[in-house]
């Protein structure tokens, strides 16, 4: 089966496999592909709308967790359109079977309701059977997430005005990072991730076009276009610090960046020194004597040095994450981290992924008196949910038990 020129005269034929060689980026190639168990028509302009509607990290999401649900169907003799709901209780149980967390389990099944709605099937995710299943791995491995290690200024300190910083904080990585670009682009990327809590996808979007003044002279405000939970693209403000100006400004002009995407690649090229080669005759070398010109080859001495290609995009989203890993190991390496052993450097790493400073914001809101309300509009959340479940241990560590335990020792 060919690509289809017009979606709405297609169908799905029973037991039919597509052979897939040169695939477009849009969902319904992706829904083309599945196997399908009865002649399913597919409404292109309703798959188009709902493409249209969707960022396209969701749209990503959804044709990779169908693209696996497929491939799984097809390796054991299963219908994927429609799904029954045995098939998809045993696909479920399968990825839990390979460890796959109940979140991610929760988001499977609702990837594949989401095409069984668009294609006006029942949706097989409803049964009884579906749900039980899930229950049980829930009962079974527990539901909680396994969060991001946080990135707080100071570390893990209990008062974030008075106390010193300690352990793993943000204030020793911005102190160690380099005064060449690398470093300079990393101290601003960090004091930047830190102050606005952004996610890597929003953080990797910002351009110098959407930074502006404020009241105070020395900051700065960032216009956030369109976040994960605004898909709608109602738009936000964040705050820059003066620290963080003058990072970015230090990075900026050092890279010559005046327009366009902030935070970029820097490739670094490095070339050894060379020491001067004295030359020998040519003709010591050729061993023809008759040659009119006696030059002799040398080669002059070279100094060793560095050279930088900046680039013209933004840095991937999923490069935030291994930069501040790489942050944070320099440091180490730097000794502005003193507190921490090498086996604590190394269970510390494990942990760090790029949503780490946003959840040390977070906790930092809290620790400094913050009330929920506050710390929701800062990092703007529409639902407590998720700033509550990172303050999980904060909580623990500052309630009535623990405020306890501190007075008697």
């Amino acid at each position: 089966m060919g690509h289809p020129a017009n979606l709405d005269d297609t169908a799905l034929i029973a037991g039919e496999t597509a052979p897939v060689k040169t695939a477009p980026a849009d969902l319904a190639w992706t829904i083309v592909q599945m196997r399908a168990g009865e002649r399913i028509t597919v409404n292109e302009a309703l798959v188009a709308a709902y493409q249209a509607a969707s960022s396209p990290h969701s749209i990503r999401a959804l044709k990779s967790d169908l693209e696996a649900f497929d491939l799984w169907c097809r390796r054991h003799n299963r219908i994927s359109l429609p799904a029954s709901p045995e098939t998809v209780a045993d696909y479920l149980d399968a990825r839990a079977e390979k460890r796959s967390r109940p979140a991610s389990l929760s988001r499977y099944r609702a990837s594949i309701a989401k095409i069984h709605l668009l294609l006006n099937l029942k949706d097989p995710t409803s049964d009884l059977l579906v749900k039980l299943r899930l229950q049980a791995v829930r009962r079974e491995k527990g539901a909680a997430q396994k969060q991001a290690r946080p990135l707080r200024f100071k570390g893990p300190v209990r008062d974030v005005e008075r106390d010193k910083a300690r352990g793993l904080n943000i204030r020793a990585l911005l102190e160690s990072c380099g005064k060449d670009l690398p470093g300079l682009r990393d101290r601003a990327l960090l004091s930047a991730a830190y102050d606005t809590g952004l996610r890597a996808s929003e953080l990797v979007a910002v351009a110098v076009e959407h930074i502006e003044e404020a009241i105070d002279p020395e900051a700065r405000l960032l216009q956030i276009l369109r976040s994960k939970g605004d898909q709608d693209g109602e738009g936000a403000t964040a705050y820059l610090s003066p620290r963080t100006v003058a990072a970015i400004a230090a990075w900026t002009e050092a890279a010559g960046i005046k327009t366009g995407p902030l935070f970029r690649r820097v490739q670094v090229r490095r070339y050894k020194a060379r020491a001067a080669v004295r030359g020998r005759p040519i003709d010591s070398i050729s061993g023809r004597e008759t040659w009119d010109l006696r030059k002799t080859l040398s080669k002059p001495a070279v100094k060793a040095r560095i050279e930088y290609d900046i680039g013209n995009v933004a840095l991937h989203p999923g490069s935030i994450g291994p930069i501040f890993r790489s942050i944070i190991q320099r440091a180490f390496d730097f000794g502005a981290l003193p507190d921490l052993t090498a086996e604590d450097l190394v269970r510390l790493l494990k942990g760090i992924s790029a949503h780490s400073t946003r959840i040390g914001l977070n906790q930092d809101l809290f620790a400094s008196g913050e009330d929920l309300a506050g710390t929701m509009d800062a990092l703007r959340w529409k639902s407590p949910r998720m700033p509550l479940a990172y303050n999980r241990n904060l909580s623990a560590e500052h309630g009535a038990a623990g405020r306890l335990m501190a007075k008697i020792g």
